[in-house]
């Protein structure tokens, strides 16, 4: 499984990398990124607690 962010839809709330730190980061846009290639089965569901819980649903996960 692999993250995406929609960088036009993000607006920097940090959430998900408060959430899964494992898996996003905010770069110095102050947009969020994915920092993993392949999301572990380990931190699966907090990857996409993350992706739930962001305000714009800019978070996909596949």
């Amino acid at each position: 499984m692999k993250a995406f962010v929609d960088r036009d839809t993000c607006i920097g709330c940090e959430a998900c990398e408060g959430i899964c730190p494992d898996v996003f980061s905010i770069d110095d846009e102050g947009k969020s990124v994915p920092i993993t290639d392949d999301i572990a089965n380990s931190i699966l569901e907090s990857a996409q607690d993350a992706k739930d819980n962001c305000p714009v649903s800019a978070i996909s996960i596949d």
